[in-house]
């Protein structure tokens, strides 16, 4: 049985996440209240997996979630696309005119923000997760007061759901990325069906330095399908390249991070694995 570390409570899209990436598999669901915990439960116990969300096609990246990996020293062994569908829910016996309050993760609020200006008599209340708001709204027998969340929470906790496809992008994904202990992290991956890599590294505050890097990549037919920056604290005007690369020949891959490594610093590969196809 595998242990999977998430951010959220059962019901919740980081579990249906975890469930379907680890489809046919037993697994222990290890509930944390917050993205820190994840990685303090992944340095505790190193047979623990973590899987946690890292951007959305709607409300952007998780740049939080980008240093915790970097600083937590986890590998990256694979990720996983999910189809995000929001349903407004509430408790059985209430319907529209009862609705007071909505309560959702902030994210989730945002990806609901079409839907929220058509009902703006509504007082909206941020989450931690929008299964725990389900679930608080459930045992607390809350009238007056919906959740935005996954459909699945209804049956789950005894709600009715009062609308479904809440969400303003139809096309709403969130890319969520499976961690582990380092030494672990060939036991977890095929090695030969490998073909993305994520790593990050730092540049000189000098003309042409990201260019340059971004040069040998394309000559080495290296496919980024994601760059970020960030700032490095402390240091003005200094920023970390977090990179997405996919590649066909591992070989070539291998030459063209050799080949950037001298105008970098700091290089790091956080993980390299299968890229994760779209679950709807």
């Amino acid at each position: 049985m595998k242990r999977i570390a998430i951010q959220g409570i059962e019901g919740s899209f980081h579990d249906i996440a975890a469930h379907q990436f680890f489809e046919n598999e037993e697994i222990e669901l290890i509930c944390c209240s917050s993205f820190e915990q994840v990685f303090r439960t992944l340095k505790e116990d190193m047979t623990t997996i973590g899987m946690a969300a890292i951007e959305n096609t709607i409300a952007g990246s998780l740049l939080h979630n980008y240093e915790l990996l970097r600083e937590s020293g986890a590998a990256i062994v694979g990720e996983h696309k999910l189809r995000i569908k929001h349903s407004f829910l509430c408790l059985p016996e209430d319907d529209w005119d009862d609705i007071r309050e909505v309560h959702s993760h902030p994210v989730a609020l945002m990806q609901c923000r079409d839907f929220l200006d058509r009902h703006d008599g509504l007082k909206v209340v941020e989450a931690t997760d929008t299964a725990g708001a389900a679930r608080t709204i459930a045992q607390g027998q809350m009238h007056g007061h919906a959740a935005i969340g996954s459909k699945a929470l209804a049956d789950m906790y005894g709600l009715k759901v009062l609308e479904e496809g809440i969400e303003t992008n139809k096309h709403n994904f969130t890319r969520f990325l499976v961690f582990s202990n380092p030494a672990r992290a060939n036991l977890l991956r095929n090695i030969m069906q490998t073909d993305k890599a994520s790593i990050v590294f730092a540049l000189p505050h000098e003309e042409g330095s990201l260019s340059q890097v971004l040069s040998i990549l394309s000559f080495y037919k290296l496919n980024l399908t994601k760059i970020q920056s960030l700032p490095i604290i402390g240091h003005e005007w200094e920023y970390l390249f977090y990179v997405d690369i996919q590649f066909n020949d591992y070989t070539r891959y291998s030459q063209g991070i050799d080949a950037i490594r001298p105008l970098t610093s700091d290089l790091k590969i956080l993980g390299e694995y299968i890229h994760g196809k779209e679950y709807i």
